[in-house]
């Protein structure tokens, strides 16, 4: 292997965000690269201090620079880092990937200091143009990746077939100081994804258009040895897998809980559950996943109203939510119930009875939440296009995007009085059926008075409440 000194430096950076999950895309394509050529560097700007300091002075010299980008708050920081490397070295590639330039592969490229974008599945195209670059060669005809030629013209190239997991190097975690992401954390907690895409339709998800109802997982043995390998060199005890649909093909399911017992893991995890997929596990399934460490379980139900739920093509039934409730109860497994609300279209009645779902979850077990999110209309949904065509403005630059995810944003589709409701009814199911906290003790009678009667009117406590407790601000 040539030295450090010899190889071309591939530097990957990771945006500013109020999440400390691990920047698993830039793990998944500085993994694939052929790492005896070239030494790959990941700045992270969640635990790196001046970073945009690191980060130009790593680009000089550099290969390339490739920023990981979500739609919202952290393409602020991915414009200044961008431009901070074209200040410090202006000839080095700067490649975009990840959700936005996924949605967004021209329009990322109006922005002088993004010189390529890269579409969905990022590791093949990614060690693809890095090959390129080091051959002295553009961007023209890299399958799943869009460029601005020479000429100043942006050129999108065909998409590149979604690869097989299993074809792919494995997650190299050393590329990371993990033990950092701990502290933030507050757990010793490894972030793992397994599978990547979704076989569904919903409505409101930019995952049937970045993966076209595509789907590819690892396989059960190769999950069970990574980990074994990860944890005697990590010693995390439990793992966050942050696939779309992890419960997609219950069979493999059953083999990854197999492969924790056998090679005896001791550690807990957590995954994403459709409630289809957890109304066709058998009580023996859900037990095995319980045996192997299942400790909590995210079910998306988004409206609890049936009619609601199925014009946002869910596919699910309110029925199987139910169930999936008192399975995970009868096997102590945590649940968060994700809601969405604001939906174009959507009435009161619907929202009130999302409220009522919501309420009647949180009443099952003390292991259950439920928060509740605005309709945020992401791109390429069914849903956005109808809003678009009813008159809806999409953010048209880069600055409007980044201001997309506001924390308590929403669409014009929300009354104020539907509004001041949802956010009443999140304070007082909190604390009526939460944690113990200061706020239960202090407002938990008036609370489950409140949510027993659904009366949410004068919410004087809530007011009190964030006076002394101000919610965080989105940096």
């Amino acid at each position: 292997m040539a030295s450090e000194a010899t190889r071309p430096r591939v530097v990957l950076y990771n945006p500013q965000a109020v999440f400390y999950t691990l920047p698993l895309a830039l793990v998944a394509v500085g993994s694939h690269l052929d790492r005896r050529r070239y030494d790959v560097q990941i700045i992270d700007a969640r635990i790196t201090p001046d970073a945009h300091q690191r980060l130009a002075a790593a680009a000089v010299g550099a290969l390339c620079v490739g920023v990981t980008v979500l739609t919202g708050a952290p393409i602020r920081d991915a414009l200044a880092a961008s431009r901070a490397v074209k200040a410090a070295a202006p000839e080095v590639p700067v490649v975009w990937g990840g959700w936005h330039p996924s949605m967004f592969p021209a329009e990322c490229l109006a922005e002088p200091a993004v010189d390529i974008t890269v579409q969905a599945q990022g590791e093949v195209t990614f060690a693809e143009l890095v090959d390129r670059l080091a051959a002295g060669q553009d961007a023209a005809g890299c399958a799943g990746s869009a460029y601005r030629s020479a000429a100043g013209r942006v050129v999108r190239n065909p998409p590149r077939p979604l690869a097989d997991l299993n074809t792919l190097a494995p997650q190299d975690y050393g590329l990371l100081a993990v033990p950092q992401y701990y502290e933030l954390k507050g757990r010793r907690q490894l972030d793992y994804i397994s599978s990547q895409g979704c076989y569904f339709r919903c409505a409101f998800c930019a995952d049937p258009f970045v993966y076209q109802r595509q789907w590819t997982g690892l396989a059960p043995e190769r999950i069970g040895e990574e980990l074994q390998h990860w944890q005697q060199r990590f010693h995390f005890d439990d793992v966050n897998f942050q696939d779309e649909t992890f419960f997609t093909r219950l069979e493999r399911v059953a083999a990854v809980a197999e492969e924790f017992l056998r090679r005896d893991l001791r550690v807990t995890w957590a995954a994403t559950m459709r409630a289809d997929q957890g109304h066709r596990m058998s009580d023996e399934q859900w037990a095995l996943c319980k045996r192997s460490g299942l400790r909590r379980v995210l079910v998306g139900v988004e409206s609890g109203s049936q009619a609601m739920m199925d014009r946002i093509q869910k596919d699910i039934k309110l029925e199987w939510v139910y169930e999936v409730a008192e399975r995970a109860r009868r096997h102590q497994v945590a649940v968060q119930f994700p809601f969405i609300v604001g939906f174009p279209g959507e009435t009161p009645d619907d929202v009130a009875a999302s409220l009522a779902v919501a309420k009647r979850l949180r009443q099952q077990s003390p292991l259950f939440t439920t928060p509740i999110f605005y309709f945020k209309p992401y791109p390429g949904t069914s849903i956005t296009s109808q809003a678009v065509a009813d008159g809806y403005q999409l953010p048209r630059t880069l600055e409007e995007w980044q201001d997309f995810d506001f924390v308590g944003s929403r669409g014009p589709w929300v009354s104020p009085q539907v509004y001041r409701r949802v956010e009443a009814f999140k304070f007082y199911s909190e604390v009526a059926y939460g944690p113990r906290s200061l706020r239960s003790r202090l407002f938990g009678a008036v609370a489950r008075w409140r949510c027993h009667h659904d009366r949410y009117g004068l919410a004087l406590e809530q007011r009190l409440a964030e006076l002394v407790w101000r919610p965080a601000r989105l940096a």
